[in-house]
């Protein structure tokens, strides 16, 4: 049977995702219990359905800043260690039903300490919950047989605010936790008055403990912040980076020039960890058809997809997939092609990549491909 590029068969090919924030991914209903259980009523409605709406449409202002705001609901409820741990284990299971088979989350221990918790609380309960929502993924994949649903691993990356000032502090805690589940490092929050360097101080001490990191840069902010984020700090990734599409001109006839930040990012093969839904929300670019992630996999740079934010921009994996066949005209060469950038991305030491790349990820599309040849030559 030929498997046709439909949502269905998307979601069952294994997937890698490295950029989705921990509080930009909870389930609507737990939002509310949650709110219910701890009292807080700020909300907007109580109502499950009701508030996913509310906030796909507060995320969609077309502001990075205004979209930051809608945290403020996810955040207010995710304050105690049950929370957090009922979150993480959700997460896990939701991206595992996705068919996400690893996944980078990151989130910012600071924003969880409101009410008593210390940093080590904060992510003591998220690693619990990432270790029981990875194990149901894994019965709940064994129940249902091959090709419904995936064991998933979590890498969790500890987030900085870049309006703060704790980043060496969550630094020191993502060195000090890098052999219990935390991957890496990363600044968040908006970029305008906010740059890179501000945070220099964690990013040297990262590199002086080999440590990871991926930096938020040309989302909200052009290509000064890619320039601080690689030349001055040293990220290992970028995320979103769509603003890099600033520094390459594409004349008439679709040649492109690069321009020398755009080829240093290229020929470095720096990862661009590209979220096209939220990009489109932010006001980052206009649509996805208009998303620079069709230029830039013309161009060979190693581009990913993800989704950020599955809550504000109600999305996952598979939704994103399916947006960027619609764009682009994507087939499953283009699938794999993004889905092994992500895994050689990845902060796992080389060897475990190339055994999920050459074990799980290239058999999973070898039948695709052959069936996707058998009908064009056809």
């Amino acid at each position: 049977m030929q498997h046709v590029l439909d949502e269905e068969s998307i979601r069952r090919v294994p997937k890698v995702l490295l950029h989705d924030h921990l509080d930009g991914g909870v389930r609507p209903e737990t939002v509310a219990e949650l709110a219910a259980q701890v009292g807080y009523t700020d909300l907007p409605t109580s109502d499950p359905t009701e508030l996913a709406a509310w906030f796909r449409t507060a995320a969609g202002s077309g502001s990075l800043e205004r979209y930051l705001e809608t945290f403020v609901h996810t955040v207010g409820v995710m304050q105690s260690r049950n929370a957090l741990t009922r979150v993480a284990a959700e997460c896990a299971v939701d991206l595992a039903r996705d068919g996400v088979l690893y996944a980078e989350v990151r989130f910012a221990p600071e924003l969880h300490v409101e009410q008593g918790l210390e940093l080590t609380d904060v992510v003591d309960a998220v690693l619990a919950g990432f270790a029981a929502g990875s194990a149901e993924a894994a019965r709940a994949s064994d129940a249902a047989g091959a090709g419904d649903g995936h064991r998933i691993r979590i890498g969790v990356l500890l987030t900085a605010m870049r309006h703060a000032a704790r980043s060496r502090e969550i630094a020191e805690l993502a060195i000090a936790y890098r052999d219990r589940g935390v991957v890496g490092f990363d600044i968040a929050g908006a970029e305008a008055g906010f740059p890179p360097t501000r945070h220099l101080d964690a990013f040297e001490y990262m590199r002086r403990e080999n440590g990871h990191f991926t930096i938020h840069a040309g989302e909200g902010f052009g290509l000064p912040s890619i320039w601080e984020a690689l030349q001055w700090c040293g990220a290992d990734r970028l995320g979103h980076g769509v603003r890099i599409v600033d520094d390459i001109s594409v004349d008439r006839e679709g040649s492109a020039t690069l321009g020398r930040l755009a080829a240093y990012v290229r020929d470095k093969r720096i990862p661009l960890e590209m979220c096209p839904s939220s990009n489109v929300q932010t006001g980052a670019v206009s649509s996805i058809a208009e998303h620079p992630i069709g230029l830039l996999r013309r161009l060979g740079f190693r581009v990913t997809v993800n989704t950020d934010n599955r809550l504000m921009s109600d999305c996952k994996m598979t939704s994103e997939m399916v947006a960027l066949v619609g764009a682009f005209g994507y087939g499953w060469a283009d699938l794999q092609w993004l889905t092994v950038n992500a895994m050689k991305s990845a902060f796992l030491p080389f060897d475990e990549r190339l055994t999920l790349i050459n074990d799980i990820i290239k058999p999973a599309y070898a039948s695709l491909l052959e069936e996707s040849d058998s009908a064009t030559s056809s």
